[in-house]
């Protein structure tokens, strides 16, 4: 705990296992958006690099048992059928990690808010880009390259995975587990990047521990309480609360 205190106050570190518990809340409600949570509301009190460290651990434990609860099966088959876009997210998390520690802060909220703000738009514009199937390759490809160096800077690579996987007019019972599969696999490639950074520390890597408990805490309550509201418009109060946050998180990148 000493070594905590050394990288956040008290009251900081309670801020940030509330902000993860409610993370972990929506995404056992609605199956996304915890690393989009934890980076939006941590980045408003604490530093762009203490959160990336921050979320590793909670993401890492809670991807597992998202392909846990979706099956071996499922998660055997978009292996299969995506590995292209998993080979070069993997490949640019690894290789991207290794910027983290030489940007700036501002720029940071920057990297931080951008991919929080254009996911959230595009789920509620309902904007489904369609790619014929003569482009897929190079499409797999170049989404893959984008999602995995916002991976490995800002810990997620889901914008660029859900504009990929609606570009392919992927089934939506497929796509949980399709995006388990990513998440998951992308997240030890985040863990290990990051303890190669050094962004993942002797200090951070407790605070990234001391976060699973709430996030798990919270995907337990989402699943048990997920079917008792109306998902869509819980969903739909969620991103824009989002995108409220990702444009602060923008606004500080550039206001300095």
């Amino acid at each position: 705990m000493t070594d905590m205190l050394a990288v956040l106050p008290p009251h900081i570190i309670i801020f940030a296992c509330i902000v993860t518990l409610m993370g972990g809340f929506v995404k056992g409600a609605v199956g996304f958006a915890m690393p989009l949570i934890m980076i939006s509301g941590m980045g408003i009190l604490i530093e762009p690099q203490i959160v990336v460290a921050g979320i590793i651990l909670p993401i890492l434990v809670s991807n597992g048992w998202q392909i846990a609860r979706s099956g071996l099966g499922p998660a055997r088959a978009a292996v299969i059928e995506h590995w292209r876009y998993l080979v070069i997210v993997c490949v640019m998390i690894l290789i991207s990690a290794q910027f983290l520690t030489v940007i700036s802060a501002d720029a940071m909220f920057v990297v931080l808010g951008v991919p929080v703000v254009s996911l959230c738009l595009v789920q509620l514009l309902g904007w489904q880009p369609l790619i014929p199937e003569r482009l897929r390759r190079p499409f797999e490809w170049g989404a893959g390259l984008a999602a995995g160096t916002f991976g490995g800077l800002a810990g997620t690579w889901g914008p660029p995975t859900v504009l990929y996987l609606l570009a392919l007019r992927t089934p939506r019972e497929k796509q949980m587990a399709v995006q388990g599969v990513i998440y998951g696999l992308g997240s030890v490639m985040l863990f290990l990047g990051h303890l190669q950074s050094g962004v993942l520390n002797a200090q951070t890597w407790r605070l990234s521990a001391l976060l699973v408990a709430p996030a798990m805490i919270g995907m337990w309550m989402g699943f048990r309480l997920g079917d008792h509201f109306d998902q869509e418009r819980f969903r739909k109060v969620t991103l824009l609360v989002l995108v409220i946050a990702g444009v602060n998180l923008i606004r500080r990148g550039l206001m300095g």
